[in-house]
């Protein structure tokens, strides 16, 4: 194969949540570790945008550099629906970007990458954006509650080096049932059977998808915490290099083998990765030959993260509803003002008057320029980076909203101001604090997840990262 692996980035879910904690609401005894969940604001895209926007930085490459992207996710924001352009908008990648969202299995992630690597060998790309990522809603009170991580990763391949080289690929397959979710389920469900799962399927799976490899060096997904050493013990590994990030996440579906393997690619010389989702294990061999940009800095960008308890993450996930009144949106999210405004407000574009060269937020609802009164626009991404101008920090707020709740004005870098809402509860924010817009979530109104981006402060952990 003569694809390679030049940049890497990765994202973690905002919260982690003790594993006893879980278990301790169930009756369940003890408990070791934790495993990062996504905020109420959060979600697989939401992860896949962080990710993909350090493996760009990383790869020193812009979004109109972009030939195509590939995103593999368990569970698509839409179950039917623009999940694939929500992420393209949110990314600013360019109108003739190609590629597709691959969905219905943690296997999803390496169907991703597999689909990028036949397009990059097929001659028809140069460069192509892989996405992975995962936040699982497990079934209340199952096994895998207690386990089930929230994270993503992002890697630019190219069909030219410096980097990782992926050499060569092995798969196989049975039809068994362990994780799923049917097509009326909101809720992914655990293996039936823990102990025939795997004894029978996962573990002889994977150990014939690793055959032919020689690799002292292993990335392993890790179901239960257990099975990754197990496997690795019987396969003859050296190192699974993934057991840091287990340890740190849980198990990140679709997202785990690369984010396990993404601090390794930092280090010359082979490793291999195994991945598997409902029934499918695959291999792919890697030599790197230089250090992937991005490796680096993966271990600071997954650690940390916000100590929860098993409460809140049910009413992030829904499972926990206040009773009473909500407010909902007055303006379907099919409606025109979002078909005209979307675009802009996922890719954070502003419009620059072509007389006073004002930029006007949004520029749909903005026909004259705030200042001149002109009505000629050029559309131009708006700086995600700013300083505080003022700030008010709401305290009571009607559901599904949650207080405190900070409304933040930015001057931007490049001269505009916004208002945002702040991703944290706003004890971290004065007048004069630097601060970047995030990608978030802001609803899920009348089924459809409502996107936007929120303010927070640019942290010592962030600018250590870049």
């Amino acid at each position: 194969m003569t694809c390679w692996i030049r940049g890497i980035g990765v994202a973690a879910g905002g919260w982690r949540l003790p594993t006893k904690d879980v278990n301790a609401a169930w009756g369940r005894p003890g408990g070791r570790g934790q495993s990062a969940v996504v905020a109420a604001d959060e979600d697989a895209l939401t992860l896949g945008w962080a990710a993909a926007t350090r493996a760009l930085d990383a790869a020193g490459m812009t979004p109109e550099q972009v030939e195509s992207m590939w995103w593999g996710t368990s569970r698509a924001p839409f179950g039917e629906g623009p999940s694939w352009t929500h992420l393209a908008a949110t990314l600013r990648l360019g109108p003739t970007c190609g590629g597709t969202v691959i969905s219905g299995s943690t296997h999803s992630g390496c169907d991703a990458l597999a689909a990028a690597l036949d397009a990059l060998e097929s001659g028809r790309l140069a460069t192509t954006l892989v996405v992975m990522s995962d936040a699982l809603n497990p079934a209340v009170g199952g096994s895998l509650e207690a386990v089930a991580g929230a994270g993503a990763v992002a890697v630019i391949v190219g069909s030219t080096g410096p980097g990782a080289r992926i050499t060569g690929t092995g798969s196989v397959w049975a039809p068994v049932l362990d994780r799923y979710r049917g097509d009326s389920e909101d809720e992914t469900r655990d293996a039936y059977d823990g102990r025939l799962f795997r004894e029978q399927i996962f573990l002889p799976l994977m150990g014939k998808a690793a055959t032919g490899s020689d690799a002292g060096r292993w990335s392993i997904p890790d179901p239960d915490g257990r099975m990754a050493a197990t496997l690795g013990q019987r396969i003859g590994a050296a190192e699974v290099v993934s057991a840091p990030s287990r340890s740190e996440l849980g198990d990140c579906g679709a997202a785990a083998t690369l984010v396990g393997s993404a601090a390794a690619l930092g280090a010359t010389g082979p490793i291999s990765l195994l991945f598997y989702g409902a029934g499918r294990a695959t291999r792919f061999d890697l030599d790197v030959d230089s250090a992937v940009p991005g490796a680096e800095r993966s271990q600071v960008d997954l650690s940390g993260g916000r100590l929860v308890g098993y409460p809140q993450v049910l009413r992030s996930r829904r499972r926990l509803v206040t009773t009473g009144e909500s407010v909902e949106m007055a303006v379907p999210p099919g409606s025109a003002m979002f078909v005209r405004g979307n675009h802009e407000t996922l890719g954070f574009l502003g419009g620059r008057c072509t007389k006073c060269a004002t930029i006007n937020i949004p520029p749909s609802i903005h026909p004259t320029c705030i200042s001149c009164g002109a009505t000629e626009f050029d559309e131009v991404a708006l700086a995600r980076t700013g300083t505080v101008h003022t700030f008010v920090i709401n305290q009571t707020m009607p559901q599904p909203f949650e207080a405190p709740l900070p409304l933040i004005v930015t001057d931007l870098d490049d001269g505009s101001r916004i208002q945002l809402q702040g991703a944290t509860d706003g004890s971290d924010i004065a007048v004069g604090t630097r601060v970047e817009a995030v990608l978030r979530r802001y609803t899920i109104e009348r089924g459809v997840p409502i996107y936007g981006w929120k303010f927070q402060p640019i942290t010592t952990r962030a600018e250590v990262a870049s």
